[in-house]
């Protein structure tokens, strides 16, 4: 079966950018059959509405309205978005916490088809796209960090959870279980690796190869090699990460 036939518009204020990204999709994105591309961010408005692409790359800042803004003027868009842009941290955490796609200037030509490839499985998802958006935009608003919502993609559709409503998360091969205050789990598709990256900033620590705790619910370490949890749950620590996590507790 070939793959669908792709619109897809660049709307990115540095021309050469542009430039870059329209040649690798040409040459290495088959599925994309029509690429535009504007420098503009209001004629990039009136260019959705025209051409009504379904994959929108949107470079995040840009002069009188960047990225986010114009998202927020098109609360119920009906194209993906994949973000293009340079380093910026909190750009980078509210994308990674709303499970949404991103692409790091340069871009490189293997990661934007992964991108791709990866918008191809889920774009049937229509409902659990606009819940992303939306989950998207709160975090944009949220005052500190705490109050951002990690949205968690399952096999029962989408869970929005805050870091401190996870006690801890477990490796089970290429899936995550993340285990809640409210004594359910989750079961997601994303290895235990990405999460340790999203959730270090927020007391989270990776004490063995398939387990990252929240260190506010831990009450002692054992002299097993494990951590006793609020909950009563216990938990390997590999000799590897003890005295890494010994440092991480004296400084609580």
């Amino acid at each position: 079966m070939s793959n669908p036939a792709i619109k897809a518009l660049i709307i990115d204020d540095e021309a050469l950018s542009a430039d870059m990204l329209n040649y690798l999709i040409e040459k290495n994105v088959p599925a994309i059959s029509q690429v535009k591309r504007t420098t503009s961010a209001m004629e990039g408005l009136n260019m959705i509405e025209s051409f009504k692409p379904e994959i929108l790359f949107l470079d995040i800042q840009m002069p009188f309205l960047s990225g986010f803004e114009l998202l927020a003027k098109l609360p119920n868009h009906p194209f993906s978005v994949i973000f293009t842009t340079a380093y910026n941290k909190y750009a980078i955490k509210a994308i990674r916490f709303s499970a949404l796609d991103y692409l790091l200037k340069p871009i490189d030509a293997e990661e934007l088809v992964q991108a791709i490839d990866r918008y191809l499985q889920q774009k049937n998802e229509k409902k659990q796209s606009q819940d992303l958006y939306s989950n998207f935009m709160n975090n944009l608003q949220a005052s500190e960090g705490k109050q951002y919502r990690l949205a968690l993609h399952t096999h029962h559709g989408l869970k929005l959870v805050t870091p401190q409503e996870i006690v801890r998360c477990e490796a089970s091969n290429n899936y995550t279980i993340f285990y809640l205050t409210d004594n359910t789990s989750i079961t997601t598709s994303k290895t235990i690796k990405e999460y340790e990256e999203i959730l270090a900033e927020y007391n989270f620590v990776r004490v063995h190869k398939s387990h990252l705790v929240n260190l506010s619910f831990v009450e002692q370490l054992t002299n097993k090699h494990q951590l006793l949890l609020s909950n009563k749950t216990l938990v390997d620590v590999s000799r590897r990460r003890k005295s890494e996590l010994l440092e991480v507790l004296k400084k609580r």
